[in-house]
């Protein structure tokens, strides 16, 4: 039996962590451990995860936000005996079977390193919140079939680009290749588009990322579908604009950029002047890129030295201009 290791970080998550870990504990596939890192919540949310019992779930209580980046970092370090982990935003319901079909399909050929399900935003009506992660050619990752009535449009195999940290399994023997001392997301990101990072880390490594149609969960997602931009944190807003770029700086070949320049442009026009008229503020965290600069590029040579695949075959992946 496989060792499945569940990893769910926290903030002000008291309405929605009980369900989430119910769901996790009526699994058909056996949990090996389930690691709660809170970041500093100022609700109930621990004293909730403190019900289960510390035989049950592990709390860890960070005495400041680190980011969803920095809480699921420090799980896996808690975790390095699992075969696999189970990344898990605390507002996702998992059905019964979703390890298990996930980890069946995974099994089957080990070059899989990344998986995951068929995520609902409203189960009852069958809207879609994501099944996998594409991107298009300005560089802007979306989640496949978001929003749109599940007719079975996505049930076939097909090869996807990466995967949505909402619910994502990863196989730890691609944690321990594609992390970058030590560390498998990038703490530079602290929330928002860290999936896009590790996944693209990933295929040019070799690994695989598949699409599992009868895993499924629902997933209560936040921004953009109940919340307009004003109601999330300005630190968040600029994480979301800026980490576009550090992925991009990362692991986009010269070629590649040259390739989808007109597209690029287009984007970081029309992009760039909303913010510069609505948002202003949000461009205050170029210097906070600046200042990363270096890092960035040092994690690029180390990313590029571990290619195996080629840049013309991860750019299949790219499709759309908008």
């Amino acid at each position: 039996m496989k060792k499945v290791a569940v990893h769910i970080v926290t903030f002000n998550s008291e309405d929605d962590i009980k369900p989430c870990i119910e769901a996790v504990l009526g699994q058909s596939h056996p949990v090996h451990s389930i690691i709660v890192v809170d970041n500093h919540s100022h609700d109930h949310t621990c004293k909730v995860v403190k019900s289960f019992g510390p035989k049950t779930v592990t709390l860890i209580e960070n005495k400041a936000n680190t980011g969803f980046t920095g809480g699921h970092n420090l799980a896996i370090q808690e975790n390095p005996d699992a075969d696999y982990v189970l990344v898990l935003n605390p507002d996702v319901t998992l059905h019964p079977d979703y390890i298990k079909a996930i980890i069946t399909e995974m099994e089957q050929d080990p070059t899989i390193g990344m998986a995951t399900g068929k995520l609902y935003r409203d189960s009852g009506n069958k809207i879609l919140d994501t099944t996998g992660i594409n991107i298009k050619k300005n560089f802007r990752a979306y989640d496949r079939g978001s929003g749109e009535t599940d007719t079975g449009q996505y049930d076939g195999k097909t090869a996807i680009f990466g995967v949505s940290g909402a619910a994502a399994v990863y196989r730890y023997e691609m944690i321990n290749a594609v992390s970058i001392n030590h560390e498998f997301y990038d703490d530079h990101f602290f929330a928002y588009k860290e999936d896009i990072d590790v996944s693209w880390r990933a295929n040019i490594t070799g690994w695989k990322a598949v699409f599992v149609p009868d895993a499924t969960a629902t997933h209560e997602r936040g921004w953009a579908v109940s919340k307009s931009r004003t109601d999330i944190s300005l630190k968040i807003r600029q994480h979301s604009y800026i980490n576009r770029y550090y992925f991009m700086v990362k692991n986009c070949p010269l070629l590649t950029l040259v390739r989808f320049l007109p597209a690029i442009l287009l984007y970081e026009f029309c992009q760039n002047s909303y913010i510069l008229i609505k948002e202003p503020q949000i461009l205050s965290i170029w210097r906070e890129f600046r200042k990363n600069r270096k890092q960035m590029q040092k994690a690029r040579r180390l990313i590029q030295a571990q290619r195996s695949v080629s840049a013309e075959k991860i750019r299949t992946y790219f499709k759309g201009i908008w």
